[in-house]
């Protein structure tokens, strides 16, 4: 089976931490050059130190806030005319406030679909050309499970993961023919500051402790445990593979079986 990413660019956003972080890490594992996205300078250097330099691998940051989608849209329209383009594009970026879909201020609404699916698609405009002239392209977008089954208290984030996700649908339709992929990893509860906001959040509502509060959300997976943001990558990074090239369009739960629809 052929994973290996020697040669190969890869583009990881959100990676100064958590699941992003991991994924530049098994992605720098496999061989390719990696190019570390986010707003957090000092957290992407400490991460470039913690990547795999082989012969050949490249690695380097790129800074802006991703709730400013033309602020990204030109740092990677510089940087691919300084540098040339990507055959790996993560998406991934934190997700919306917890809270109720039906008391959310529009407002709301319109920064996360800013932060998610606009920001996702002018990075994806801009890495298309080279991917295109390659034939070669990997799209992987990190959402969240309830594009398959909506998660109580996560109103917004509901709402626009399910645009993402019809998103990636649409364009894997339109890029098949170019050879490139795009699929979505649904990430389940994860060991990363994310969830633990979450689970404080829910403990703080329920009047318990946090520890009962972690107790009650390990009960609801089949697997009894979080899973690291380690597993999290090894999914992503099969699907950036030379072996996952005839698999695109889907929607990946990496959740410990939590999700109960198929």
């Amino acid at each position: 089976m052929d994973i290996n990413l020697a040669s190969k660019k890869a583009l990881v956003c959100g990676s100064s931490q958590g699941i992003g972080r991991a994924c530049a890490i098994e992605l720098a594992s496999l061989g390719a050059s990696i190019t570390l996205f986010s707003r957090n300078k000092t957290r992407l250097e400490s991460v470039k130190n913690e990547l795999c330099t082989a012969q050949g691998q490249q690695h380097k940051i790129l800074i802006a806030d991703f709730s400013h989608p033309i602020e990204v849209k030109q740092v990677i329209i510089d940087d691919i005319a300084t540098n040339g383009g990507y055959d790996i594009l993560i998406n991934n970026t934190g997700g919306p406030a917890p809270g109720p879909a039906n008391s959310s201020d529009v407002n709301a609404f319109i920064e996360a679909f800013n932060l998610h699916l606009i920001t996702n698609h002018h990075l994806v405009q801009a890495l298309l050309p080279a991917m295109k002239e390659n034939q070669f392209g990997r799209i992987i977008n990190v959402i969240s499970t309830s594009v398959k089954q909506p998660i109580p208290g996560l109103g917004v984030s509901n709402t626009i993961r399910g645009a993402v996700a019809s998103w990636s649908k649409t364009l894997a339709n339109e890029l098949g023919p170019f050879g490139i992929t795009v699929n979505n990893v649904l990430p389940g509860a994860t060991a990363t500051a994310r969830l633990d906001a979450i689970i404080a959040g829910k403990a703080q509502k329920q009047k318990i402790t946090i520890e009962q509060a972690t107790v009650n959300e390990k009960a609801q997976i089949p697997m009894r445990r979080f899973a690291t943001p380690e597993e999290f990558a090894a999914a992503a990074a099969f699907l950036a593979s030379p072996a996952a090239g005839y698999i695109t369009g889907i929607n990946l739960p990496v959740d410990g079986g939590r999700t109960s629809c198929l």
